[in-house]
């Protein structure tokens, strides 16, 4: 650490120590501010005398935590913090420099609050950059997101008010499990009471959502959102397919994402797809990217795509 930092300087260093590792002993703290052990507790004094409640726990699991109703200073970034979070911001959100869009006005407030030399390199990065909008990203309503995950957490049932992509509108009511965001878009999986099933809605295309008194759930134990959502979006569309793949599972299953279906061996050396899609042009293309011989066992709508797919690649080929 730089021996010119001033004693304030390293009291907050130590504070943003005991916060982010609740437990630090005197001896780590020293370490990682690069002074000694009485020049730790000092600045550990330093904190207390400004009125920050830092605990001091005895035994081998002791150290310094910081006390409960504390009301922290101001949040300390470095430039690379800084300018990692606009640019995962601008990632994923493409009006992060209009002011009066959510996003924007929010990390400009906090731009603002930053030092200047850290404040403007990150301006510029923000006003300057200009990403390429994800034409099938479709951000939800943050009020409707925010409470959605907050029934999540909560693991409370939720009233859900809904419209359709072709504008029809209904209303359930769900146990709400996890929001899972996959490829720009916001999903909820829930489990639907009217349906009696496992659901995964648009969140983007959810109007209302409100609590339901005295509603509150256990989800299903080690559930894992992400793998869920995927196999649910492999469902239930208006094409079922098959396919046989030759080569073993283990072999064809990085090849394959799980949107396409559910795999399984069918022998040590060939493996079975089955799934279902709606775009049998885009599940063809997908199939083509399979680096093993494939063929399709079902669905005709599939095996008609899939000669066109390869015809057009034939014509492109001028052979």
């Amino acid at each position: 650490m730089d021996g010119d930092a001033s004693p304030t300087a390293r009291a907050l260093l130590a504070l943003e120590l005991i916060q982010g590792s609740p437990g630090i002993t005197a001896e780590r703290l020293a370490d990682k501010l690069g002074v000694t052990e009485r020049a730790a507790r000092r600045y550990v004094g330093i904190l207390r005398e400004a009125g920050l409640p830092i605990d001091s726990m005895r035994g081998p699991y002791g150290g310094y935590r910081l006390g409960r109703g504390v009301r922290l200073p101001p949040l300390m970034f470095s430039a690379a913090e800084v300018l990692g979070l606009v640019m995962a911001v601008l990632d994923g959100h493409h009006h992060a420099a209009d002011a009066t869009d959510p996003v924007g006005s929010g990390l400009a407030k906090l731009l603002r609050a930053l030092p200047e030399p850290i404040a403007a390199q990150a301006e510029a990065v923000r006003r300057t950059t200009a990403p390429a909008p994800d034409r099938a990203a479709a951000r939800p309503d943050p009020a409707i997101a925010t409470a959605l995950v907050q029934a999540c957490a909560d693991r409370v049932q939720v009233h859900l008010g809904y419209r359709s992509e072709a504008g029809s509108e209904w209303s359930a009511d769900v146990e709400p499990w996890a929001v899972v965001v996959r490829h720009g878009r916001w999903y909820l999986l829930c489990w639907s009471h009217g349906s009696s099933a496992r659901r995964a809605y648009r969140i983007d295309r959810v109007t209302t959502v409100s609590v339901l008194p005295g509603s509150s759930f256990e989800p299903p134990a080690g559930i894992d959102a992400v793998a869920e959502l995927e196999a649910h979006l492999a469902k239930g569309w208006e094409f079922d397919t098959e396919v046989v793949i030759e080569g073993p599972l283990d072999k064809v299953r990085p090849y394959v994402p799980p949107m396409l279906g559910t795999l399984e061996p069918i022998d040590d050396d060939t493996t079975r797809l089955t799934g279902s899609t709606s775009n049998p042009w885009w599940y063809a293309e997908q199939l083509a990217r399979l680096p093993v011989p494939f063929r399709i066992v079902r669905c005709v709508e599939l095996q008609h795509t899939a000669r066109a797919v390869g015809q057009r690649l034939v014509d492109a080929s001028g052979l």
